[in-house]
């Protein structure tokens, strides 16, 4: 990390670049495996947003479609559903790939 901080700051296209470029990689490949990012829970990233946007649990029932199938899904009581996926992710952002990893 030493040497990335003396670098960050280095001219575009110069020896110094590249060996930035290098460490970097370098970093990165040893975070990820050393120290692995897991994916969200899906619920928890819904909430997170939520929270984010300022938005109510009466705010998700465009997305859930009723009250009660908030309340339900936010819950555990029942499953996210593909249209409830497709409405979430257009609506508020969060990837389907996370809402998917059930």
């Amino acid at each position: 990390m030493g040497i990335i901080d003396e670098l960050v700051d280095c001219a575009e296209n110069s020896p110094e670049e590249e060996v930035l470029e290098l460490v970097s990689i370098l970093v990165e490949n040893y975070e990820a495996k050393h120290y692995p990012i897991e994916a969200p829970d899906p619920l928890e990233a819904i909430k997170i947003r939520m929270e984010e946007q300022g938005l109510k649990r009466k705010d998700m029932i465009d997305y859930f479609g009723s009250a009660s199938r908030v309340s339900e899904v936010l819950n555990k009581k029942r499953p996210l559903t593909l249209e409830m996926i497709r409405k979430i992710h257009k609506g508020l952002g969060i990837s389907a790939e996370t809402l998917l990893a059930l």
